[in-house]
Formats: structure tokens, sequence, C-alpha cells
């Protein structure tokens, strides 16, 4: 006879466990749960049938693996819960005896601190799989590098979120990784590619941020300080694998006057000492260069030294290696071109780097005060920009606080152009030395401006677009998501109307322009009221029908088509409706339309029940499949269709 088994100890029943169970189990209180299943990644999970997995009539809400929770039994942040736990009993012994001054000894000195660096090292066994998972963090730490100072959210945990950003920041602009970004009413998206691993954030607006007290910052907090632990790991692999000295120096004065990436000095790890890194800094690097040229002229002569004493056989190999060089291929991108029509569409090779680093290399720009210093700054000396100049309310680190500046090239604005009279205003003539600056709302003389918009379009598209469809006060073309791809059937603001509009809609179009052309509204108005040239139509019309109706005789005209009486009768009628109007009017018009629309609408009669037929012979499954995706389809575009509808009345008008 086989064995009873035991009910619980098998199926569904063995492998979950409740989080009641699992708390009594490590012995920890639940607030220490949660932080502990965040630390280690640990979520809860669905059972196919809870009441046969929660072991008891009513079925619990929240499920765990038992492995998981068998695996936590053995990790040493319990042993820092209970440490804490002790403390704080030791604590409140001390408070209850009155003895403050150890209370607070205690809690200095014997609070134990939690390192995560075994878990990161345990849940990113590689540096890619650190990569892959550096989107929330990377949006969550920008989120409180934004955050005011509260007692949920305590300002070192903003100033090293903020210090974390910073670098991630400089290590972009270093290597030139950032690829795209978009502007939404959420904030700011970036994308950045490293070592292949394509990374999107969000960073929210620089407005002032109210926190409401129904977000639980304590679950967040603890999202915080894993994430804080991941992303410094993560920077210090990549500065180190460009070969710079992690972290880098921090100028507090900087910072202070709003300095924000230019309070960072980047250092290049060299033998027997650090080296600068050339354009870490908005243009500052050059004025060191120069300070410093004494030293390197001692250098460059040492090596002129070394170069002449080359040989012969030196120079064939130079020689040899130049015919290698002009062999080798060119390091150009191949752009995949459609075959045919309704070929597939392959993805376009992405960007390099370095016609990303180049971009705005050959550019000084200037930021005015009413454009979003931050985002433009970071964008532009991602793509090259090593001169970014801004007015000086808006902090410290710019290339130049003037404004007439003739090496800038471009000035960003965001307010639409102020018209001011050239001349005096007393009659009096302007003095040489004013003239030499236009005024503070004026135009430089050689200077491009443009909107913000023109940036993050520029770098999306990869190129330099037309700056004059970006001038101040002009009307914007549509700032669309780089990471939506146009499919087939779907609204594309890019592309002409009349090459996206189908048949159906091409004839109800004409159909819209014929209803409001004057004439046919001059006839729906009312038609006893056109007078053409002293001849009054409604009256003629209105005699000879009294007279058709009086006669009774000839009753062989009764065989005739009617139809075809009226539409002599119609065609007459527009004719004369048009002459009165104004406007031509050409035989057997009106007639050809209406035969074109019956002919299109007997077409899609037979289509329709052509697919009927077709749906007859499919199996009930595939046709309740089909019949979904058909409505689905619908939907999409009807929705395109209305777009296109709205497109339509704006070009009109």
């Amino acid at each position: 006879m086989a064995k009873i088994k035991k009910k619980g100890t098998t199926g569904q029943a063995k492998n979950f466990i409740t989080r009641t169970q699992a708390v009594r189990k490590l012995q920890i209180t639940l607030p220490d749960f949660r932080r502990l299943c965040i630390y280690k990644g640990i979520y809860p999970r669905e059972p196919r049938n809870k009441k046969k997995a929660s072991k008891t009539s009513t079925p619990s809400t929240t499920f765990y693996y038992t492995k998981d929770i068998q695996y936590l039994l053995h990790e040493p942040i319990l042993n820092k819960f209970r440490d804490h736990k002790a403390l704080a009993k030791k604590i409140a012994r001390s408070l209850g005896r009155g003895e403050v001054g150890d209370a607070q000894r205690l809690d200095k000195i014997g609070r134990p601190r939690i390192s995560l660096d075994h878990v990161i090292k345990e849940r990113y066994p590689t540096f890619v799989d650190a990569l892959r998972d550096l989107d929330d963090a990377l949006s969550l730490l920008f989120l409180f590098a934004n955050l005011p100072s509260t007692p949920t959210v305590p300002p070192k945990t903003i100033a090293l979120c903020q210090r974390l950003c910073s670098e991630f920041q400089h290590y972009l602009i270093i290597t030139h990784s950032l690829r795209k970004s978009f502007v939404s009413i959420k904030g700011i998206y970036y994308q950045a590619t490293i070592q292949g691993q394509d990374i999107l954030w969000l960073v929210p607006h620089k407005f002032v941020q109210k926190v409401t007290g129904d977000v639980d910052f304590r679950i967040m907090g603890t999202f915080v300080d894993f994430y804080t632990t991941l992303l410094g790991f993560v920077n210090y692999r990549l500065y180190t694998s460009i070969g710079l000295v992690y972290p880098p120096k921090f100028n507090t004065n900087s910072d202070e006057k709003g300095g924000e990436l230019d309070a960072f000095t980047l250092e290049g790890s060299a033998v027997g000492g650090t080296a600068s890194i050339e354009g870490q800094t908005n243009g500052h690097v050059e004025q060191e260069q120069e300070e410093g040229q004494d030293v390197e002229n001692s250098d460059a002569q040492r090596y002129a030294d070394e170069i002449g004493r080359l040989t012969a056989a030196d120079a064939t190999n130079e020689q040899d290696d130049q015919v290698m060089q002009d062999e080798a291929p060119i390091d150009t991108i191949d752009e995949f071109e459609v075959q045919g029509e309704g070929a597939d569409v392959l993805e376009q090779p992405r960007q390099s780097d370095s016609e990303a680093g180049t971009l705005f290399a050959p550019y000084s720009f200037f930021l005015s005060r009413e454009t979003p210093r931050q985002p433009l700054e970071f964008i532009l000396r991602a793509f090259g920009c090593t001169r970014v100049s801004w007015d000086e309310v808006l902090g410290d680190g710019a290339f130049t606080y003037d404004e007439f500046d003739t090496s800038i090239t471009h000035q960003v604005v965001d307010r639409p152009p102020v018209i001011q009279d050239e001349t005096a205003t007393n009659g009096d003539h302007v003095e040489s030395d004013a003239m030499s600056k236009p005024a503070r709302s004026g135009r430089m003389p050689g200077r491009t401006y443009i909107q913000p918009q023109w940036i993050w379009d520029c770098i999306n598209q990869g190129k330099l677009l037309r700056s004059d469809l970006y001038a101040p006060g002009a009307t914007l073309p549509p700032h669309l998501s780089p990471w939506v791809k146009p499919t087939k059937n779907a609204y594309d603001p890019t592309v002409p109307l009349a090459e996206q509009e189908n048949s159906e809609e091409e004839e109800a179009e004409g159909l819209l322009d014929e209803n409001d052309d004057p004439a046919h509204v001059a006839s729906n108005e009312d038609v006893g009221d056109v007078d053409g040239h002293g001849m009054d139509v409604a009256g003629a019309g209105s005699e000879d029908l009294s007279v058709d109706e009086e006669f009774d005789g000839f009753a062989s005209d009764e065989v005739q088509d009617d139809g075809a009486v009226d539409d002599d009768r119609t065609d007459y009628q527009r004719e004369l409706e048009a002459e009165a109007a104004g406007l031509p009017y050409t035989e057997g018009s009106a007639s050809s339309n209406s035969g074109l629309a019956k002919k299109a609408a007997r077409k899609r009669k037979d289509e329709e029940e052509e697919l009927e037929r077709r749906k007859m012979m499919m199996p009930k499954k595939k046709r309740k499949l089909y019949e979904k995706m058909a409505y689905s389809n619908k939907g999409k575009d009807d929705e395109a269709k209305k777009l296109r509808g709205k497109r339509r009345k704006l070009e009109k008008t």
C-alpha cells in the first residue's frame, strides 16, 4: 500500500509561502523585510491557485517563492538588522534610566552600517548586466537630485544623487555616447549607447517640486540607497575604462555659484602622475594650456630630436604603413535602401561616436536667460560643442558672459522678437560707440538666432537642419519622438498629406470641396435670391413646373427616363447658378463625378462580399482572431483618419 501524502507538503503549497510566514521565518519586522527584498531583488509571485497555495480557507494576497525566502536566511544583512534591533533596545533602556548622554553616544557610535557591495556583485555578475538595469536607476536618481530637502528626503541624499548624476553626464560628454533626446510634459528623455547597450532615462524639468504626503518615501529611499551604490560602481568602471581618475575633483565654490557640470575636474591616469583631460571643461583648458606652454616646448624639442634620428629603414617602414592606411577601408556607415514597394525595411545603422562628437564642434553657442541652461549645455557639449556661453544670472562656468562676443555663431532664444526703432527718441544722433553694439533686444550681425527645439531636432536626425524654420517667432515643426517609427496607414506629420490619403479619403475630400463651392452653397441657401443679370431664374423655373403639372397630355412622354430629365434639369440649374456667381462651369463634370462615385461604391461592395465569402470558409477560431485583428486595425485607421482630417482643416485655414 502506498504511503499517504500529507496535505500541504507537495505542489503549490510547498513552492509558495505567504508574506506573514516569510516574516516569521526570518524573524524580522515587516519594514525590514521590505528593505531586504528590495536589496536582493525578490518580488511577490502569483500562484495558479491561491486557495491551494495558502493552505487555508482564506486565500492570501501576497506570495513568495519558498526557495527565495530560504535563500534570504543566509544573508549577512539580516545580522545588521538584528544588531540594529539590539541597539534600539539599549537606547530605550538608557532613556528609561535618564541617561541621555549614553543614549546619544550609542546612537552616534554604535549604529551599524549596511554595506550593499556584495549585493551588487551577486545581482550583476557582469558589467553588461548592470548597464541593462541602469534605466530605472538613472530616472530615480535624477528625480531625487531635483527634489527639495524635507524630513523624509535628507540633504545628504540629494547631494549624493546630484554628484553621481553629474559624474555620469561627464562620461557621456567625454565619450560622446549620447544619441537621442525628446522633450515631453513629464520631462526630458535621453538615450545613450554604452558598450552596445541602449540606456533610456527621464530627467524632470527644472521646476519647483512640491512633495506630497501620499508618497511613501521610505520605500523610494530604499531604492535610492541601492541605486546610488549601483551607479557608483558603474561610474567607477566607466571612468577607469577610458583612463580617468575616479572620483573626479569637485570644486565646492563653483558648485555654490551654480557651476554644476563645471564644478567637476576630470583627470586622466598617466604614468608618474595625472594629466588633465581636454574638452572636459567649457573652453577653459585652452587657457591652462597657454600657461604651461613653456613646459610643453621642452617636451616637443625632445620629441623632435628623437624623430631626427630616424634611419632610412624607419622611413621605408613609414611609407609601407602609409600605403596600408590608404588601402584600409573608409570608416563610413552604409545605409540600407528599400528595393521595392512592400519590401522589408531594414533598421539603419546607428550614428558613430565621431559623427556625434563633431555635430556642433565648429560652432559657439550663447544661451539666453529664458532658455533651460542645464539640458542645453549637456546636449551641446555631448555633441562636440566646447564653447557654450550664457548670461551671468544663469550661474558659473560659461565660456563667456558677454552676449555681444563676436566669436558666438548661434544664439538660442525662446521669446518672440521685439522690434524697436533704431533712431534715437530725442532726435539726436547716435554716437559711434553705441552703434558698435546693438540694443539688448536687437540682433548681432552674422549670428544665427534659433529656438531650443532646433538643437533637439538636429541631434535626433543626426544632421544640421535649416535654421530659418526655427527662427524666433516662427511656427515650429512638430517635435516628434525619435523612438516612435511610422507604420503603414498610420498618420505621419513629416509626410505631405497627399501622399498619406487613400482613394476613399480623396473622394470624400472632393465631395467636401464640391459642397464648399460658392455656387453649390448659393443653391442651398435660397434659389429665389439668385439674380442672373436681370433674369429671375427661380421664377422661370417655378413657372415651367406649374405648366407641366397642369398639362396631362402626351402620355408617351411618361415612358421616358425620369432620371435623365432630372439630371438635365440639375445640370441646367447648376449652369445658371455658376453663371450668376461668376464661376466657370463645364458640362458633364457633375455627372462624371457621380459616375466615378458609383463605380467606387460598387467596387467596395464587391470587395466586402468577397471578404465575407472568404470568412465563411475559415474555421471559427481563426475567424474570431481575424475579426479581432480587423477591429484593432480599424480603430487605428479611424484615429489616423481623424488626425489627417484635422491637418487638412489647418492647411485650408
